[in-house]
This record gives C-alpha cells, structure tokens and sequence, in this order.
C-alpha cells in the first residue's frame, strides 16, 4: 500500500527568523494521525534567515541526522565540534546520554535551507557521538547512494537505528529502485523537483508512505532530488 501525503498539508511554522514544515507532529504542530513512521519520528524542513539560528538547547536519546540544502549550517555542540555544513554533507548526531548544541546561519543575505530528520534509537543511554561526511552529486547521480546506515556500509555515516537514509538525484531517463524486505516500511521524501514513486506523481515536499510494497521504484523524475527511508515497523 502506498500513501501520498501532499506537501502542502504538512504542519507549518512562521517565526520570522524561521519559517519550518513539520511533516510529523513537532513543537505547536500536533496532528494524531502523523507521529512518525515506523522509527522515523522527525523530518522538519527548515529556512533560517541571514545572520540567525537555533540557540543552545539539548536532546537525549534520538539520532538527527541534518541535510543541507542551500547555504550553510553552522553547528557548535558541548561535545566540542564546531563544523560548518554545506550542501553534500550530511551530518549525524547521536543525542545519547545528552548533548547541547546550536545551529546558525552565518552567511549574509543567503537563507539556510535544510532538513532535519530525527530517528529513534534502538539502544538508549550511550554517550552521545558526531559524524559528517560528503557525498558528491556524481555519487547521487541517477541512483540510491546510501548516506546513513545501522553499520556505515558503503562509508555512509553510522546511526544507532534499524533504520538505511538513501539519497539521489534523478532526471529525465533516470531510475532507480530499492527492493523492501517483508515487514520492512518504505518512506520517500522529494525534496525538489518532480518524481514518480510506484506510478505517483510527487512534487517538491510530498512524500510516500510504502507499506508491505516488496520493491520501490523511482522514475520520471524532472531534476528530482529524493531521500528514501528503508525503516523499522
């Protein structure tokens, strides 16, 4: 079964400085029937304006993994990293035991544009951990390049969570498809551009939601950029 959920009934939040899409419940969002999917609890879409960010605040206990895609995302953390992270990167950041961070956005007249995406762990109270790696387009190019994975295969970044992050960037031709294990949930999120996921249509902010579907297809896309979440039930 597939379920389309449409960009545009997403929780949204204003606040000047920021402006954020809530595809779960998250902060004055609160929507019963989206909590999460499977293990994956957070995907926020994030606009920070020139010159602020997020002050220090904490989390414990979740993975959160960041996916720049416009700008660059300053992070500082009591862990000590101090990183800047550019589009390509993709940041993870073990929450454990507890940790402090904040992120900003540093660049004048240039909006930071990211996701931030939050996982439950499967194993709790660990101290917390930072990993950043980066991932060419040419690695993205017309397929699923893995970028965040229970074991780091592939050199992708390693997350306390049943859970496998795909990127790809899709166009004209271009297809890929990623085979779901029974019991196994499937979740895409079209960051930009258009895509057909199993015969859907999706458009920039919609998602798929893929239960008991044994395989994923991705074709037509129009200069698509896709994340793909193979998740724990």
């Amino acid at each position: 079964m597939l379920t389309l959920r449409k960009s545009a009934d997403r929780g949204y939040a204003d606040h000047g400085w920021l402006k954020s899409y809530h595809s779960f419940s998250f902060a004055g969002y609160y929507d019963p029937q989206h909590m999460g999917f499977g293990n994956l609890r957070v995907i926020n879409e994030d606009r920070i304006a020139p010159g602020t960010g997020f002050g220090t605040h904490g989390h414990r206990d979740m993975e959160i993994i960041s996916y720049v895609l416009q700008g660059n995302l300053a992070h500082k953390d009591s862990m000590g990293n101090v990183k800047g992270i550019p589009p390509g990167d993709v940041q993870r950041m073990s929450a454990g035991t507890g940790v402090q961070h904040s992120e900003f956005n540093h660049a004048q007249g240039q909006t930071t544009h990211f996701l931030q995406i939050w996982i439950e762990p499967d194993v709790r109270g660990i101290p917390p951990g930072y990993e950043q790696k980066t991932f060419a387009p040419a690695e993205k190019r017309g397929r699923l390049r893995r970028v965040a994975s229970p074991d780091g295969a592939e050199g992708s970044v390693t997350i306390h969570a049943d859970a496998t992050l795909y990127a790809g960037l899709l166009d004209g031709a271009e297809s890929a498809a990623l085979t779901l294990p029974p019991g196994r949930l499937g979740y895409v999120h079209l960051v930009r551009g258009e895509l057909t996921v199993n015969g859907q249509r999706l458009s920039a902010g919609d998602a798929a939601l893929l239960q008991d579907e044994p395989q994923l297809t991705l074709a037509g896309g129009q200069q698509a950029e896709v994340l793909v979440f193979d998740l724990a039930p």
